[in-house]
């Protein structure tokens, strides 16, 4: 019985740091904010398949970083030759053509554009609005759901957790700066 670890004794330490932890994350959620990415600020979406194995996802950032585009996001998608290029500046006529010059001139010929998107204001404030309000049922639904079941003393510890978990989340992103999208917005509903 000597190896048994007392997690009692611990408990005040816990929450203090429990403590802690919300209120810095609401302080970086209210002053910091998130990262909002081209899902809800708006931008520009490219699907590139790279006929060279060379090319990696450092290579593609850094020449998209030389176009000033604004905030650039370069992920491996799909296959290993598949990349997915999110920036902030809106499309226009000339601008893909131009990325498809710049890239031909500085890595060769290697690149074929399969898929081409923006996502303009309006639809990316619709898409915020959209997620603030299916984050916001969620947890009604959860808590009427919780406040039903149970006796209300339990209850209650039950929802105060949900709101702790999905506070210090939130936190989490803003002071990594992190990028929320609608992938992020459905990880924190589930």
């Amino acid at each position: 019985m000597k190896n048994l670890i007392s997690f009692n004794k611990y408990y005040k330490i816990f929450n203090v740091i429990s403590a802690l932890s919300i209120i810095v994350s609401i302080i970086l959620l209210v002053f910091k904010g998130l990262n909002y990415g081209v899902d809800f600020k708006g931008g520009t979406l490219i699907e590139l398949r790279a006929k060279d194995q060379q090319i990696s996802t450092l290579t593609l950032r850094q020449e998209f970083f030389k176009m000033n585009l604004g905030d650039v996001s370069v992920k491996k998608f799909g296959n290993e030759n598949d990349f997915l290029i999110k920036f902030e500046k809106k499309d226009n006529k000339n601008l893909i053509e131009t990325i498809k010059i710049d890239l031909t001139k500085s890595l060769g010929p290697v690149f074929e554009f399969r898929r081409v998107e923006n996502v303009g204001p309006k639809v990316s404030a619709e898409l915020l609005k959209s997620g603030v309000i299916a984050i916001v049922l969620s947890l009604a639904a959860m808590l009427i759901y919780i406040w039903i079941r149970f006796e209300w003393q339990f209850s209650l510890g039950a929802i105060i957790a949900l709101f702790h978990d999905v506070i210090i989340t939130l936190g989490v992103f803003s002071i990594l700066s992190l990028e929320i999208n609608l992938s992020i917005v459905a990880a924190v509903l589930t």
